[in-house]
């Protein structure tokens, strides 16, 4: 039974003479219709559960129908932005954008998870996404991965991308140092790279996107016009995809 439709019966029985409208009520009436309502949910909690359970759906219907609105307003800056790396098959037919952070503990979870899925799917398009919001050293391993794109190519994007979100020290010029020299990149040219204004712009750029869209965490994806945001597994990784499939 809905919860409107027990308030109605609760008000129907308090009294035969009681108006509907509160408003019109004596106080009398007001207190005689408090204590059936109140008799009535302590007799059956059941009914607060159930109508929990609706205003979530409810809520949860709202966020995804935002969601999508939102990916659908921004699908040229998340897809065709000139810059974000573009990983898998690049004319794959399910297209997947992340937002990452290397200091994000769930975006390291999910790295391998993303990589067997776009490895074992073969049709799949991954956009990465820099956002780096978890301190200093989040940014500066963004700054070395975007001014190493920007200088070495996007296979060598991809090596120091991978490492990064392998990285357990902490982010520093000696621990970046090392990693360029042991992909043999060119460590001067990197480093005089990233503190570029074009480099500034992406960062900027992805900041701005993910305020329009209102991402707060990472790792944040988007599936087609489906955002999910936190991590996910590979098997559901996998349902929302072959559901994308479906409904394409």
């Amino acid at each position: 039974m809905r919860l409107t439709t027990v308030f109605t019966a609760l008000a129907l029985s308090a009294t035969s003479a009681m108006a509907l409208d509160l408003d019109a009520m004596s106080d009398a009436e007001r207190d005689a219709f408090r204590a059936e309502v109140r008799a009535y949910l302590l007799d059956n909690p059941e009914v607060l559960m159930e109508a929990i359970g609706v205003l979530e759906a409810r809520q949860e219907q709202a966020e995804a129908l935002r969601d999508e609105q939102l990916a659908q307003l921004n699908a040229d800056a998340l897809v065709n932005d000139g810059f974000s790396h573009v990983g898998g098959n690049p004319d794959g037919d399910i297209t997947i954008v992340e937002f990452i952070d290397y200091r994000c503990g769930f975006c390291r979870r999910a790295h391998p998870e993303v990589a067997e899925l776009v490895t074992t799917d073969g049709n799949i398009r991954i956009i990465t996404k820099e956002y780096p919001i978890l301190g200093e050293q989040s940014v500066l391993a963004s700054r070395f991965a975007v001014a190493t794109k920007l200088v070495a190519g996007d296979e060598a994007y991809k090596e120091v991308s991978d490492a990064l979100m392998a990285l357990r020290s902490d982010v520093s010029e000696a621990s970046l140092t090392a990693l360029a020299s042991a992909y043999d990149l060119d460590t001067d040219a990197i480093f005089a790279e990233m503190d570029s204004p074009e480099v500034g712009d992406i960062l900027a750029a992805n900041r701005a996107l993910g305020d329009r869209m209102q991402i707060t965490g990472t790792p944040t994806f988007v599936f087609g016009d489906q955002m999910v945001r936190g991590y996910v597994p590979l098997a559901q990784m996998r349902q929302i995809v072959d559901q994308q499939r479906e409904d394409s």
